[in-house]
């Protein structure tokens, strides 16, 4: 029997009407689809299929097509030298196949006729043998394209996608975040050893709220657990709301500004920099009133190009984040 998969959490118009689809689709016996992009929960929902089907007491089994050649996954799914079979092992149950486009075409088809068949040719000699298994597929690809690509057949997906479910990115479940955030915040300091969790001040929940999050429920779940374990390293007690969201731990913060080492794709170089505009403002000979204006200049086209957010915007001008929130500070335009 299968454990328990974790509570899932969102209370969006879109995620609950997932949750009402899987339901659905739970109580039917035949192959299921999950499409979604990367950190959506696909696995999350896979088991959630399981758990609330008639097959909830029988085995479950995830298997990451990913992670295996093609002779690797077939010697597990299969069997052979004495090892059985994971289509034997889940008999009665169902098989659970993520990123299922990194399987070879060979597979697929072999997969194609257990999906249509009930049965399968084991490795070990014993010839065919029969099985009752639901398979629940699962890609961060887009299903038509793939075909198209030639990296999944139309055979296979015709058998796998009897029914599909169709996973929303979180930048449309704007409603989930925050109690996401708290969700992950709370696990987070309980591993910190903290008392509590203060949450994030508004101007940072404003900041989780305006990201897109191409990373999904993943990215989030990460982004808050660095950005808490970094305010619980200065202040341990955790009494103030957590002020600093941290998405970018990847750029170096020593980064010379000035370097003449080619800008990245995107940055604005020495060459094209904008110069203040001045228009509506006193003329000043003051050198560091100038440099000032010049700084301000470019950190509001920055922003602006990039719809105010901190990340793209630090990335535009060549910065770190660390570097780009210090100049707002200066500014005193830090939220």
């Amino acid at each position: 029997m299968a454990a328990i998969p974790p509570q899932l959490i969102g209370e969006s118009p879109e995620f609950l009407a997932l949750l009402d689809w899987v339901s659905d689709v739970a109580s039917l016996n035949g192959p299921v689809l999950i499409i979604g992009e990367r950190g959506t929960g696909k696995e999350l929902i896979a088991s959630r299929l399981h758990f609330l089907s008639p097959r909830w007491e029988q085995a479950y089994r995830y298997v990451n097509c990913a992670a295996y050649d093609r002779d690797t996954f077939e010697w597990i799914i299969y069997g052979g030298e004495g090892l059985e079979p994971i289509l034997a092992d889940v008999n009665g149950g169902t098989l659970i196949l993520d990123n299922v486009d990194a399987l070879a075409k060979t597979s697929q088809a072999r997969l194609v006729r257990v999906m249509e068949y009930n049965e399968f040719d084991s490795l070990d000699g014993q010839g065919a043998r029969s099985v009752d298994i639901r398979f629940i597929a699962s890609t961060c690809s887009d299903p038509v394209k793939v075909v198209a690509d030639g990296r999944i057949s139309a055979d296979f997906l015709d058998g796998a996608a009897v029914n599909t479910v169709h996973l929303p990115p979180l930048r449309v479940r704007k409603d989930d975040i925050v109690p996401l955030t708290v969700h992950f915040g709370r696990k987070t300091v309980s591993t910190l050893g903290a008392e509590h969790f203060p949450g994030f001040t508004p101007e940072a929940t404003g900041t989780l709220l305006s990201h897109d999050w191409p990373g999904n429920i993943r990215e989030l779940k990460n982004t808050v657990d660095r950005s808490v374990a970094r305010a619980f390293l200065a202040d341990e007690n955790l009494i103030q709301p957590v002020g600093q969201v941290i998405f970018d731990v990847l750029t170096s913060p020593w980064v010379d500004v000035q370097s003449s080492a080619p800008s990245p794709a995107g940055t604005i170089t020495a060459l094209e920099q904008p110069q203040p505009d001045n228009t509506n403002e006193p003329e000043t000979t003051d050198f560091t009133a100038r440099v000032m204006a010049f700084e301000r200049t470019l950190i509001d086209q920055a922003l602006n190009s990039h719809n105010h957010h901190q990340g793209r915007a630090a990335e535009n001008l060549g910065l770190s984040y660390h570097q780009f929130r210090g100049l707002l500070r200066k500014h005193g335009l830090k939220k």
